[in-house]
């Protein structure tokens, strides 16, 4: 999961091995603009000292950014955030009894001082997550900022394209 001769910038953290089917979105995503990362399956609960560790020797081995996903109430991203000062990305996945609310109120009820920018509950979620890792890359790299605004220029294109076919077939009905 790691750009080649490259030390990674995002490390992409999920409380549990079996969230990778749900987070390896963000991962085909930073590879899309390039970006070398790394994936952890750890626990905030069951491996806290390792979640610690990680976060703290973030920085010194490369990271930029951080993103973690958990399902229920776990607390992965905000255990994260008190332990190192980059930019952490919550993802909030869906199940359990609540359906992925109790993850996104784990998320976004960080208490001042230890924030967590919090993506969608779903699909969505891993994508926008690398995705605002990109944007965070972005400020100090012309180069990954061009990336993104050629991207989003894409999505613009996209819709454009899309809304032309629709009135193409619109008129040919009237």
């Amino acid at each position: 999961m790691n750009e080649k001769n490259s030390s990674p910038m995002v490390g992409i953290l999920m409380g549990s091995a079996n969230d990778w089917a749900v987070v390896k979105d963000a991962a085909v995503t930073l590879e899309k603009f390039g970006v070398a990362h790394e994936v952890r399956a750890i626990s905030a609960h069951r491996t806290p000292d390792l979640v610690a560790e990680y976060a703290r020797t973030a920085e010194a081995r490369g990271l930029r950014v951080i993103i973690a996903a958990a399902g229920g109430a776990a607390h992965l991203a905000g255990v994260v955030a008190a332990h190192t000062p980059l930019p952490v990305i919550g993802i909030p996945v869906e199940g359990g009894a609540l359906g992925g609310l109790d993850a996104l109120l784990s998320m976004v009820q960080m208490p001042a001082g230890i924030p967590v920018a919090t993506v969608a509950c779903g699909k969505s979620g891993p994508t926008n997550a690398a995705l605002l890792a990109v944007q965070i890359l972005g400020v100090g790299d012309a180069e990954m900022r061009r990336k993104f605004t050629e991207y989003k220029r894409s999505l613009r294109d996209k819709v454009v394209e899309s809304d032309a076919k629709l009135q193409q077939e619109l008129g040919r009905r009237g």
